[in-house]
């Protein structure tokens, strides 16, 4: 289904489960679709978890644009398609991620989400020639548990343990993380599983 924001409409996939334990809600990097080998991996490994799952393209792939543009923008309509798709899915933690770009957005937008979690999949630290310029701080800002999953080989660097919750570094792997894609699945289980099994509130509480 498509959902209208302020800045376009959205296209959003669902998977719905039968009382689901939690909400686990993805999204692409700059010039990917919610079909990247690691995104399906993560969204196998949330359904047997028995997570309802949601992949977002965001409005400007689907506009046909590379360059999300300004990252406001970008945070406020994520925000707003979240916030529909929780009137759906309502009542159950809300986890959200994406790889790359849309690893930084669901970062920046967490605390505003309500999310419990964040998932970080080939998390952009710095541009490839410009290692001064770090990210990192979107990490510590998120306001909610930040997992990371980069590869080892990733020319956009990988973040230090001390920036998330918990940082997972797969031998091996560049930014498309898409040598082994299953290996990401199983390194977001455990920390997933965490959801599923330590229901949360609306509002935090347990």
């Amino acid at each position: 289904m498509e959902i209208v924001t302020a800045h376009g409409p959205a296209r959003v996939a669902l998977d719905e489960a039968a009382a689901p334990a939690f909400l686990l809600v993805l999204t692409h990097g700059s010039n990917g679709g919610v079909d990247a080998p690691d995104l399906l991996a993560v969204r196998e490994t949330a359904l047997g978890l028995g997570g309802a799952v949601v992949r977002v393209t965001q409005p400007f792939r689907l506009a046909g644009r590379r360059a999300p543009g300004p990252a406001a923008k970008q945070d406020e309509a994520w925000l707003e398609v979240v916030g529909r798709i929780r009137e759906r899915v309502g009542g159950v933690p809300l986890v959200q991620g994406g790889r790359s770009n849309g690893a930084r957005v669901a970062c920046r937008t967490a605390r505003a989400a309500g999310a419990v979690g964040v998932l970080a999949l080939a998390f952009p630290l710095h541009p490839p020639r410009n290692p001064a310029k770090s990210r990192a701080d979107e990490l510590r800002s998120a306001g909610a548990e930040v997992l990371v999953v980069n590869g080892d080989r990733d020319p956009f660097g990988v973040p230090d343990a001390a920036d998330a919750a918990h940082v997972e570094v797969l031998a091996g792997e560049r930014h498309e993380l898409s040598r082994d894609p299953a290996a990401v699945g199983r390194a977001a289980e455990p920390w997933l599983r965490r959801w599923a099994a330590r229901p949360v509130r609306a509002g935090g509480g347990r």
